[in-house]
């Protein structure tokens, strides 16, 4: 297939002819394509994906096109994104033990990664608007979160080799834009492609107007865009992982680029809170407990991204920042500054987090969590404990000292009347 120097997008009719001759794809399917199904079920916003099927196994396809496919052609985007896809899989995998999906091919020119094709895994997202349990979830996000935020800074590598990478991501100009602007920005004034549900006006009406709140959005942003501490996945939520009853997987790290290490731990917990905050609207008798073990898996997520973060501080704190010769060499702990590194990562996070929080009931691209729930008055109320939260966590990040704290504010806004 990369001798097809023209890109051009794939169909479930051209797949398996244009991949037939591919031996990482043979290999996996057996050797006749015409014995092969293929089935589009690319449901995002960016992307073609197939699930491929033959005698031998299946893989997943995934192929970039040329606009944002949420919208469509009117908004064009360029295909390297591809590109920086495969990269940060392939870091991922380096830096993280069986939490990305195998890569068996790329297709720079096609804008194309064939990789694993993982199941019975879902959507993360699916499984908490219906109801279901993954064990070891919390744990599992935890130890994402901070072996690639450890592992792909100057305290784990070599400096020369990370401002290498920087360079690289940095190309990855177009994709961390709409982050940028629909993220950041956006939510708080009237743009072009926002929504929202209008029976929440008042409170829109209110978040726009609070200048701190919005000085403090654009602090975050100036951290996001200017801070290249580490690789990011960038677009970490419940919907970028799959997962079985007890096993989990991350997907769709197109978004990657080097910024905040509190970045995707924030984005990841503020959409296991607008999980919490919709159950009302998914659940029946078993909400009390359904909502208190999404609140488990919050708080387990922040307990691990500690505990693993500070395991690598001592075991693998190998690069430039804090080294050993200033500390342990000279028989000091280095635990004083290591605490110093985590607070200053946690209050990132909650402020990241309040405003994903925002991001997804204001601007492009909302979430199933709350657009699953077709009534707008009983939507309302719940997207409006969001917003309130959402609001405290950005206005009062460097208070939010311990995952009690985060976890009390959670419980006191979910019985909250907000409208």
């Amino acid at each position: 297939m990369s001798t097809n120097v023209t890109y051009e997008p794939l169909t479930p009719e051209t797949l398996a002819t244009r991949l037939g001759q591919l031996e990482s794809v043979t290999s996996r399917l057996g050797p006749d394509h015409n014995q092969w199904s293929v089935k589009e079920v690319g449901d995002g916003n960016l992307n073609l994906v197939f699930i491929v099927v033959g005698p031998k196994g299946s893989i997943i396809v995934k192929q970039a096109l040329p606009y944002v496919r949420l919208v469509g052609d009117s908004w064009p985007l360029p295909l390297y994104r591809a590109f920086f896809e495969n990269c940060a899989l392939t870091r991922q995998a380096q830096r993280t033990q069986n939490c990305v999906p195998d890569v068996y091919h790329f297709d720079n020119a096609q804008a194309l990664i064939i990789m694993e094709h993982l199941k019975p895994h879902v959507i993360l997202r699916n499984k908490l608007i219906k109801g279901e349990r993954v064990t070891g979830l919390g744990k599992f996000v935890g130890e994402f979160c901070a072996q690639t935020a450890f592992r792909g800074s100057e305290l784990s590598m070599n400096s020369a080799d990370k401002k290498a990478e920087v360079g690289i991501f940095s190309g990855n100009v177009a994709i961390p834009a709409i982050s940028e602007s629909l993220v950041f920005t956006d939510p708080y004034f009237v743009a072009q492609m926002n929504s929202h549900n209008s029976l929440l006006d008042p409170i829109v009406t209110a978040l726009r107007s609070n200048v701190e709140l919005k000085v403090r959005a654009q602090r975050m942003l100036m951290k996001f865009a200017s801070n290249t501490e580490t690789m990011l996945h960038g677009d970490l939520h419940s919907g970028s992982i799959m997962s079985t009853d007890g096993e989990s997987k991350i997907i769709d790290p197109e978004f990657a680029q080097y910024g905040p290490m509190g970045f995707d731990l924030g984005m990841v917990t503020a959409n296991f809170l607008m999980a919490y905050f919709s159950q009302p609207a998914h659940r029946g008798d078993d909400l009390d407990d359904y909502q208190e073990w999404i609140l488990s898996v919050i708080g387990e997520s922040l307990r691990t991204f500690r505990a693993e973060f500070k395991r690598l501080w001592h075991a693998e704190r190998t690069g430039m920042l804090y080294p050993a010769t200033l500390f342990e060499d000279q028989g000091h702990d280095s635990s004083i500054a290591c605490e110093q590194v985590l607070t200053d990562i946690f209050s990132d996070a909650m402020a990241f987090c309040g405003i994903e929080m925002h991001r997804r009931c204001l601007s492009l691209a909302h979430n199933a969590d709350f657009e699953d729930i077709v009534d707008p008055a009983i939507r309302a109320p719940l997207e409006a404990r969001n917003l309130g939260m959402g609001a405290q966590l950005i206005l009062e990040a460097e208070t939010i000292t311990d995952n009690a704290s985060l976890i009390s504010m959670a419980n006191s806004y979910n019985r909250r009347n907000m409208l």
